[in-house]
């Protein structure tokens, strides 16, 4: 039922997504904070997709995945199951592309999310919090409406599509020694190391991951693939498996998978909202936290750091 495009994607097809979403998206800024490079003694570049249309870079992957349906597939719709972001992106992308967007949501999504899908003209269907749960809906789903399954990560349109949020980036900053990118399915990890495989193979990128949801660590370390089995970690959008797709790319194109713990993630997203004044949800802070964990010694060096989303619940904010 996973629909990918031909193969793994080259510099031509990540700079052909960059072109084919860029009506579509922002192009988001690459802000900079004189507290938090002090903290490092070196230079950051925060990437803030917090800012990207759904509020999560999400939205790439969804518009170039939609773009590059044939025109049957697309007024067929499109179909996926999801915690939050990539319900909003899909949702939002099948509106505009005027299209129907079947979301399968466990009754545990944030209620931001869940509010976002259905204003975006999501159709919801709700199910337990569990992979199986997710999965089997979602061919129910797509057995009554004939959609086409969108894979949040595990396609090789969304990996391009994401690429262009470190693409640009790459653009922004001249010489980047590392990228803090966060990880869950690992498509805008594998994107982003994508990226810097082609335009900056210097730049070293580095997974990031809480202590509570270090499947992609653990997978990464063994070389062995270790599936997401009861995740427990606010950053709720880091809590699924990688992908077949996803993971031998991050094998052999991500430099390190640091994890950090709940309080330095609670810590970090305090910060970026306290100095940034900007709003990042708990997945979007992790790469910040190991930055800030002192795991690599960025002393003199330029990092980019992946603010993946901004969707944030404010009656349920970690530190109240």
């Amino acid at each position: 039922m996973l629909h990918t495009s031909e193969g793994l994607p080259d510099k031509q097809s990540l700079q052909t997504a960059a072109v084919r979403i860029a009506a579509y998206i922002h192009h988001t800024p690459a802000l900079t904070s004189a507290f938090l490079n002090q903290s490092v003694n070196g230079k950051l570049f925060f990437k803030c997709e917090n800012f990207q249309k759904a509020g999560a870079f999400k939205s790439r992957g969804a518009f170039n995945t939609l773009l590059s349906l044939p025109e049957d597939e697309l007024i067929a719709g499109v179909a996926t199951h999801s915690s939050g972001n990539h319900a909003q992106a899909l949702a939002r992308a099948a509106l505009i592309l005027k299209t129907r967007a079947y979301i399968v949501m466990p009754r545990t999504a944030p209620k931001v999310k869940v509010d976002a899908v259905k204003d975006y003209g999501g159709i919801i269907t709700f199910c337990e919090p569990t992979l199986e749960a997710r999965e089997t809906a979602l061919q129910k789903v797509v057995a009554k409406t004939g959609a086409t399954v969108i894979h949040p990560y595990n396609d090789y349109r969304i990996i391009a599509g994401q690429a262009s949020c470190a693409m640009e980036l790459l653009q922004q900053v001249n010489h980047l020694d590392y990228i803090f990118c966060p990880v869950g399915g690992g498509g805008l990890l594998s994107g982003t190391a994508l990226s810097a495989h082609y335009w900056s193979p210097e730049t070293k990128v580095i997974g990031c991951e809480p202590e509570g949801a270090n499947d992609a660590c653990l997978s990464f370390v063994t070389k062995q693939f270790v599936p997401s089995i009861n995740p427990n970690t606010i950053a709720d959008g880091l809590l699924t498996s990688l992908g077949s797709l996803t993971y031998p790319i991050i094998l052999k194109h991500v430099n390190d998978i640091l994890t950090v713990g709940e309080e330095e993630i609670i810590s970090a997203m305090r910060l970026v909202w306290e100095r940034m004044k900007i709003v990042i949800e708990p997945s979007a802070a992790v790469p910040l936290a190991v930055a800030l964990s002192g795991k690599i010694d960025l002393k003199g060096k330029q990092a980019g750091i992946i603010f993946s989303g901004g969707n944030v619940d404010l009656n349920a904010l970690p530190w109240l």
